[in-house]
């Protein structure tokens, strides 16, 4: 399990993934080597791993999340398939290991992710069912990380960490930034140099379009931690059915549950959808029972378990890949 040392850190980083260790060590009161030190023990044994990502509207990009039901003996390699496409994130096996979900990025101009989603899949005919549904909105998720997760430091350390802008009215990601953008997507904390030489730019090149894409809201940083590490041992996708009327009251409610890690609004049958992580299956079923059971005007719910978390929150894969098992209940 963490400490306070390695909570405190977690939660820095979720302020600022890019913040030098030497800023977070004053603040926490230690060494810049201890921080170091730390932050690579967590990347080893916990996953860690802090991710650039740009935001999708910006980007001209639409996010699709996908659901393929499969045949027990094809659903893994299925799932590994679509892990090594460059266009997906958050690949989770769900609902007993026979499906399987997925995010997969497309132009927003692409009305339909068919054909994307098909490509590269191996065509063993063990696909039973497939569902599209396209993200309209994000209201937990993303930069609006787990609070559960970020609950270390107090107030006065919060505003000496959090990200301050230093550039505006900057011009929106382009074709030029494609570079930059993957090198994040690999290691959000990649330096100056390193950027560098991904991208052929200069140092102050990279600095400046940094602080531009961040300033624009075009790029922000995810923290991708295993939460088996704050005590969840149960992990579910819950598809809800609500009145159009009443998604935005409820959404905004969901995206209030420290339960819940993403909030979203979809097309298809459901149009809202979230991910509730918890301590084991009662305190999953309180929750479903109790808070999210006040709320009357959700006319319907799908409860998915998930079982693994294959690809986490970047497009982009680590070498050697990093395979998260999510851990059983008990």
């Amino acid at each position: 399990m963490l400490d306070d040392l390695d909570r405190a850190l977690i939660h820095a980083l979720h302020l600022d993934g890019r913040a030098p260790f030497s800023r977070i060590a004053e603040v926490l009161g230690v060494s810049a080597q201890t921080v170091a030190r730390r932050y690579r023990r967590l990347r080893t044994e916990a996953g860690l791993r802090v991710v650039g990502l740009a935001d999708p509207d910006r980007a001209g990009r639409a996010q699709w999340l996908v659901r393929l039901t499969a045949t027990a003996r094809s659903a893994q390699d299925i799932a590994a398939a679509l892990v090594r496409r460059p266009d997906t994130s958050w690949v989770k096996l769900t609902s007993g290991g026979t499906e399987i979900t997925a995010v997969i990025h497309a132009p927003a101009e692409d009305s339909s992710p068919g054909s994307l989603l098909l490509h590269d899949v191996p065509r063993t005919g063990g696909v039973t069912a497939v569902s599209a549904h396209c993200l309209l909105h994000t209201y937990l998720g993303g930069p609006a990380h787990w609070r559960r997760s970020a609950q270390a430091l107090d107030e006065q350390q919060q505003a000496a960490l959090v990200y301050a802008e230093s550039a505006r009215g900057v011009r929106q990601p382009g074709p030029e930034d494609g570079a930059l953008l993957t090198a994040l997507e690999r290691d959000g904390r990649a330096g100056q140099g390193e950027l560098a030489r991904a991208t052929g730019w200069s140092p102050a090149t990279v600095a400046r379009r940094l602080a531009e894409l961040r300033a624009a809201g075009a790029l922000f940083f995810d923290v991708e931690v295993d939460a088996g590490l704050f005590g969840v041992r149960t992990r579910a996708l819950l598809w809800l059915s609500v009145r159009p009327a009443d998604q935005e009251k409820v959404a905004l409610a969901l995206a209030g549950h420290d339960e819940l890690a993403f909030v979203a609004a979809t097309t298809g049958r459901t149009n809202l959808v979230a991910q509730a992580l918890c301590r084991d299956p009662a305190d999953l079923h309180r929750y479903l029972t109790g808070r999210l059971g006040t709320l009357r005007e959700i006319d319907g719910l799908e409860t998915s378990p998930v079982l693994r978390t294959l690809k986490a929150a970047s497009p982009a894969l680590t070498v050697p890949a990093r395979v998260r098992r999510e851990r059983p209940a008990g």
